[in-house]
């Protein structure tokens, strides 16, 4: 497979029509469409249908929703006959008649799990990620644990949303630098205009997502859940990694540290507690070394990191299950483009000082 010399990252979990839903349980990696710091352009995001044969189709099933409730004047009994409007002189009776202590207050009914997931689902097939985010964060805030399935929706869900304004920011930043160069002030200041508003919304998302991450999905895992907290401080580091795409001075910093320290733990409990073949170990390596090379601007530690997950899952491919077979080598392939690529550009920069 050739990407024409991009930075591959991996994300989300399972296969679906709209999107990728990542490395684990019948799942594939994003890819991203992006040069690297070191002289190549990046130009946004792509879907895994441009990459990669779709899974299964999704059976569309329409949500049973409820029906509103009809207001007090033209409410439907259970016979089917309509109540007539109260009249308004009982009306003011009621308001002016003493108010009775209410007894135990009974709970509210929680909004269908089912139909929330069944709605993202459906968003999904249609490409509507904005909705499809919301009913995932409406089940995530119902503060029970996420299944595999509703794990990876969550993950599609956010990664195209915050996709879109990624590659909406490259797009606007080229135009900024090149309208620069024009000195046409009053240009320079409505593309200036247009890109801090799209910073706000990707910032927005991040925010949105880091706060699902540490009041509901890292904080509800616990000690043996080693999977899902390190899928989950993987998706911690990608999005911190996001904004310091966008971040300057001091607040670049902090978020590059808070990255940073996520992918770290992600990756100890991974060593420890994962096969060097488990797709989501390998997802992780490949974007924490994504970060050291694009963020950290630190390219021996980015090869390094990337060389050892491919020699490692390299070593016991004989012993992987044929479940993940297709996932793993698929991420090991993308960790061994970005090491041809990497490589490739460090021995350019070595030409290119030896001839100055």
């Amino acid at each position: 497979m050739s990407w024409g010399g991009a930075t591959r990252e991996a994300e989300g979990l399972g296969r679906g029509r709209g999107g990728v839903r990542g490395v684990v349980g019948g799942a594939v990696c994003v890819t991203r469409r992006g040069r690297s710091r070191r002289g190549l352009s990046a130009r946004g995001t792509h879907s895994s249908r441009s990459h990669l044969a779709p899974g299964p189709a999704v059976a569309a099933r329409a949500a049973a929703f409820a029906p509103s409730p009809q207001p007090l004047a033209s409410w439907v009994g259970p016979s089917g006959t309509r109540a007539p409007a109260a009249p308004a002189a009982a009306l003011r009776a009621l308001q002016a008649a003493p108010v009775s202590s209410p007894g135990p207050t009974q709970p509210v009914k929680m909004v269908d799990r089912e139909q929330l997931v069944q709605k993202a689902r459906l968003a999904e097939q249609a490409e509507r990620y904005d909705d499809m985010a919301a009913a995932m964060k409406n089940v995530t805030e119902l503060n029970e644990p996420l299944s595999n399935e509703e794990r990876n929706l969550l993950s599609v869900a956010y990664k195209n949303v915050v996709g879109a304004r990624r590659s909406s920011w490259r797009v606007i930043s080229s135009i900024e630098q090149k309208t620069s160069a024009d000195g046409n002030e009053k240009k320079i200041e409505m593309v200036r205009a247009y890109r801090e508003k799209i910073e706000k919304e990707l910032e927005a998302v991040c925010q949105d997502v880091l706060s699902l991450l540490d009041n509901y999905l890292i904080k509800n895992c616990s000690e043996t859940q080693y999977e899902s907290k390190v899928f989950y401080l993987k998706m911690k580091g990608d999005y911190y990694r996001y904004l310091a795409e966008v971040a300057t001075g001091e607040k670049r910093a902090t978020v590059v540290e808070s990255s940073e320290k996520a992918y770290s733990e992600a990756h100890e409990i991974s060593k420890e507690h994962m096969q060097p073949t488990h797709p989501i170990r390998l997802g992780l390596a490949l974007n924490y070394s994504v970060f050291y090379y694009e963020i950290q601007n630190a390219p021996e530690q980015a090869c390094h990191l990337a060389k050892t997950a491919f020699d490692d899952a390299i070593a016991e491919l004989d012993t992987l299950n044929e479940d993940s077979y297709k996932d793993s080598t698929l991420i090991m392939q993308l960790l061994r483009d970005n090491l041809t690529l990497w490589t490739s550009d460090q021995q350019d920069d070595d030409g290119g000082e030896g001839n100055n």
